[in-house]
């Protein structure tokens, strides 16, 4: 793997833990999404109206932008209610590693990519420590909320196929930061009706501002790295590289959160840092 690409998955990994980490600590989730992609909005909409102005593409891509605003306003929605009703450290592994999963199989299959044998060696471990790292249980003081589970799985398979959806629009010649812009304003569409019958945006913004404003950088920006990354190299070989993230989520779990990290999240992370240096050195 070419040694820039790798620079922006990791750097994508850890802005995607850190706004994460931002959504996970806010008052109401859907409320503080839908501000930090405003912000977003606003700010890259001049770019995105020259830029849509120039393009010149078939009925085809346009549909398969239709699709990725579809399927991120799903994904939008569901990822506040995964973090609603569960903890961070149990839901954002599991969708991670089922979206990695999902990604990086169909990849091989839909634009004909390949990996060499420790490539699927890497993706396997990290994989199934990304669903260790869970620590899924529906039984005892620490188990998984079942609603918490479901909307997971379902922010998984959508992380999927938004990243499948989005690197054949990459391929047809439309830039990042247009994908990016589209990403906004499906989110913004998605949640407004939310954020209006929450009646909480005048307290989520006096109390968050700071994390609302930097994470209206993070947000878009984890994906924009890994965007620039997919224009490089093959998405089979960088898709289970960014789960990099769940390492990170887990130090600014112990760090920040006060989280209780048993020998098990230490071993996984350890497994899931051998499984990206296998597919970046050796798959």
């Amino acid at each position: 793997m070419e040694l820039l690409s790798l620079l922006l998955v990791l750097s994508s990994g850890l802005t995607h833990a850190l706004w994460n980490l931002f959504t996970k600590r806010s008052i109401h989730k859907s409320v503080f999404l839908w501000c930090i992609h405003s912000v977003t909005l606003i700010f890259l909409m001049p770019y995105f109206l020259i830029e849509m102005s120039k393009l010149q593409l078939s009925p085809h891509i346009y549909g398969l932008m239709l699709l990725s605003m579809t399927i991120q306003g799903c994904y939008i929605t569901l990822l506040s209610k995964a973090y609603t009703h569960g903890d961070m450290s149990q839901v954002y592994p599991f969708m991670r590693g089922l979206g990695a999963m999902l990604t990086s199989l169909c990849s091989l299959v839909l634009f004909h990519e390949q990996l060499k044998p420790l490539g699927y060696m890497g993706l396997g471990i990290i994989t199934f420590s990304l669903f260790a790292l869970s620590s899924l249980r529906f039984r005892g003081p620490s188990g998984v909320n079942p609603k918490a589970l479901i909307y997971a799985c379902l922010v998984g398979l959508c992380i999927s196929g938004y990243t499948l959806t989005d690197k054949a629009i990459l391929d047809a010649g439309v830039s990042p930061v247009t994908l990016i812009q589209l990403s906004n304003i499906s989110y913004f569409i998605a949640l407004i009706i939310p954020v209006m019958l929450a009646g909480q945006l005048k307290q989520e913004w006096s109390l968050n501002w700071r994390t609302i404003l930097l994470g209206s950088i993070l947000a878009p920006g984890s994906y924009l790295l890994f965007l620039f990354a997919m224009r490089l190299t093959p998405l089979a070989h960088i898709a289970p590289v960014r789960e990099i993230s769940t390492v990170f989520g887990t130090i600014l779990g112990i760090l920040v959160l006060r989280e209780q990290q048993g020998w098990r999240r230490i071993l996984t992370s350890m497994l899931i840092t051998f499984g990206i240096i296998a597919i970046a050195l050796w798959g």
